[in-house]
């Protein structure tokens, strides 16, 4: 599919490493302005300093160190209006979280789910992965382990949250938790799975066209006015 047939834009910055709770307020303030339709559809691109992030489904219980562990390793835990359970964010781990009108995009929930597990697949395969779905959860698999979350929100058919890629992060704090009710051993990444160090850069470039091609969206990287957007909430 060419750059041509696509029907509508989206906007995918690349932010790179930001506090969960700025990320969060951005994401809100784009939501309102897509239910407003002052923006159009908005795919964020980032990292998370180490954080835990717990869903409307599972709470607190799935932590399975004691809070000095937390403390001593400077994890923060936060409460979201996410689907899912608990999951781990930090440096290494592509997150995304796109800001979609289903309503524009012709998707119900379900489909919608579909969609970022297939944009994940395709990136995936972009990289020698055979990637699949798992009958009772969310998320990507791999050689029997996942290798991508998704919880997501929806508000007036405004989508929030998204999907957590695991490319180079430290596996051992999902050890700290049960990830979606799951031992955390179950965890793997992108890194893990090919034997070697890969680049965000290059996983960037490999998931824009898969999510374009799945979305029929053509993503257009723009950072800068994010990125001073970002400056303004930090400062």
């Amino acid at each position: 599919m060419s750059i041509s047939t696509f029907k509508k834009a989206c906007i995918a910055p690349y932010l790179g490493i930001v506090p969960y709770e700025i990320a969060l307020k951005l994401q809100q303030e784009l939501m309102q302005a897509r239910a407003a339709g002052k923006i159009g559809d908005v795919l964020l691109l980032l990292q998370h300093p180490s954080v835990f992030t717990i869903g409307r489904f599972r709470g607190g219980e799935d932590i399975i160190v004691p809070p000095e562990t937390l403390a001593r390793e400077e994890i923060g835990v936060f409460h979201t209006n996410r689907g899912g359970g608990i999951t781990y964010h930090g440096p290494g781990q592509l997150v995304g979280y796109p800001i979609l009108n289903l309503k524009e995009n012709g998707l119900d929930v379900r489909e919608y789910i579909w969609k970022l597990e297939e944009a994940i697949i395709k990136l995936l395969l972009a990289l020698g992965i055979q990637g699949h779905r798992l009958a009772g959860y969310h998320g990507v698999w791999a050689s029997e382990k996942k290798v991508c979350s998704i919880g997501i929100h929806v508000s007036h058919y405004i989508t929030t949250h998204g999907f957590a890629l695991n490319v180079t992060n430290y596996l051992r704090y999902f050890k700290y938790v049960r990830p979606c009710g799951l031992p955390g051993e179950v965890m793997t990444s992108i890194s893990e799975l090919l034997g070697h160090w890969v680049g965000m850069k290059t996983i960037i470039e490999k998931l824009l066209p898969s999510f374009s091609e799945t979305f029929c969206s053509s993503c257009e990287q723009e950072s800068g006015k994010w990125l001073a957007t970002l400056d303004a909430q930090s400062g």
